[in-house]
């Protein structure tokens, strides 16, 4: 019998707006090939950019990129390789800022995108709170199911670093 998952990460909150599938194998520690050309550069940006500030703050099941003290306030950053994949990572620092908000830190997040060179802002509205809270929830049905859904063709298919599990 397999553990009931009863919390969600960013992390998962990222694969799943990209494909559900990806969401259920990630809970499962199932993990996609490291190897994988896109995971080398987007752990390479990780570890290269903004390296000067603070990295990998965690707080409960979040391992935000950057936290930063500015005369505005608190600010999440989480950067990214590319914005192909905008709403998945909307929806990662949305998650990150409802964690803030919980332990009493009002914060604003951005998105940075430095391949680009896009910097995009996110707030934590009562509309963006209630979609990330629907989200979670779906998040927690379909990885606690014992079986994965099928695979589904994406347009994200051909970049994922699981395409050899699911279409091989």
């Amino acid at each position: 019998m397999t553990e009931v998952l009863e919390h969600v990460n960013g992390t998962l909150i990222w694969y799943y707006c990209i494909c559900p599938r990806e969401a259920w194998l990630m809970a499962r520690q199932i993990t996609p090939d490291e190897d994988d050309p896109n995971i080398v550069i987007g752990r390479f940006l990780h570890e290269q950019r903004y390296a000067r500030e603070k990295k990998e703050i965690l707080l409960d099941a979040g391992k935000m990129d950057v936290v930063k003290l500015t005369d505005e306030g608190v600010v999440v950053r989480e950067v990214k390789k590319s914005s192909r994949y905008l709403e998945s990572s909307r929806m990662q620092l949305l998650y990150y800022l409802k964690l803030m908000r919980e332990h009493g830190i009002e914060a604003r997040g951005e998105l940075l995108f430095p391949e680009e060179r896009k910097k995009e802002e996110v707030f934590l509205t009562a509309e963006n709170l209630q979609k990330l809270e629907q989200t979670e929830a779906a998040i927690l049905r379909l990885v606690n199911q014992p079986a994965p859904p099928p695979p589904k063709k994406v347009s994200f298919c051909r970049r994922c670093a699981y395409r050899e599990y699911c279409w091989a």
